[in-house]
């Protein structure tokens, strides 16, 4: 069980006294008016509110408002002892899948657009298996070209989630972690996440209206729509 924190706040009261014992004692002497002329024109920025120190004091506190001089922001408040425990979060919505870990940050496995140009083992992949599918398949040198081309590269085998601390089975894919990861779940991930939509353009919205024009013209109905981005007439006429 986790140690109940004993204070929530830390103590106003300073733990050394002493410091600061040379300014009280010219405070005391001179008074508050020339104190402050002496500090200020002696000292840098004598009233910075961090009192130029790399970690500021538990007491320490910054304005945050310029109109209520009562909003202050304290060092390490609320204390961390005295907040609730950090939730780990196995699953998140808010990733979009539910389902997905909201940890694994890794793109390759989904990096459709790259698949066939940035790796030179398979460059081209696609084409190379049309053209064995065209080939004659009772040919004995096309069955092995088959064969070596379904292998794939022999790099990356992965290590079968075998780690230096053991046998592991966090994740059964063997792409969460980069010593594990092989080409045949890479390209079953990639399969799974490869652009299944047909894009349209913007003049599908209107091509009733546009084969209508043509029509009432008599004239041929062209491909697509035209006059989108055309030049008006009066930018086209010279200037000179």
């Amino acid at each position: 069980p986790a140690a109940k924190p004993t204070a929530t706040a830390a103590p106003e009261e300073t733990m050394m006294p002493w410091n600061g014992w040379f300014g009280s004692f010219l405070k005391d002497k001179l008074g508050d008016e020339k104190y402050e002329k002496v500090r200020e024109l002696i000292l840098y920025r004598p009233n910075d509110y961090t009192g130029f120190e790399q970690l500021p004091r538990p007491n320490t506190k910054l304005p945050i408002s310029e109109k209520d001089p009562t909003l202050m922001h304290k060092f390490r408040h609320p204390s961390p002892g005295s907040q609730p425990p950090v939730e780990m979060r196995e699953t998140d919505a808010s990733f979009g899948n539910a389902g997905d870990d909201p940890y694994d940050v890794t793109y390759y496995k989904r990096d459709t657009g790259r698949r066939y140009t940035s790796d030179p083992t398979s460059l081209h992949r696609d084409l190379e298996k049309i053209k064995l599918e065209l080939l004659p398949e009772d040919d004995p040198r096309v069955k092995e070209a088959l064969e070596e081309f379904e292998k794939g590269p022999g790099s990356s085998p992965g290590n079968k989630g075998v780690f230096a601390t053991g046998k592991s089975d966090f994740d059964p894919s063997g792409l969460r972690a980069t010593m594990s990861t092989n080409w045949e779940a890479t390209e079953a991930s990639l399969d799974a996440n490869m652009p299944d939509h047909l894009p349209t353009p913007t003049w599908m919205a209107e091509q009733d209206e546009i084969v209508a024009w043509y029509e009432e013209r008599d004239l041929p109905v062209s491909i697509g729509g035209t006059g989108y981005g055309n030049i008006p007439i009066g930018a086209r006429v010279a200037r000179w």
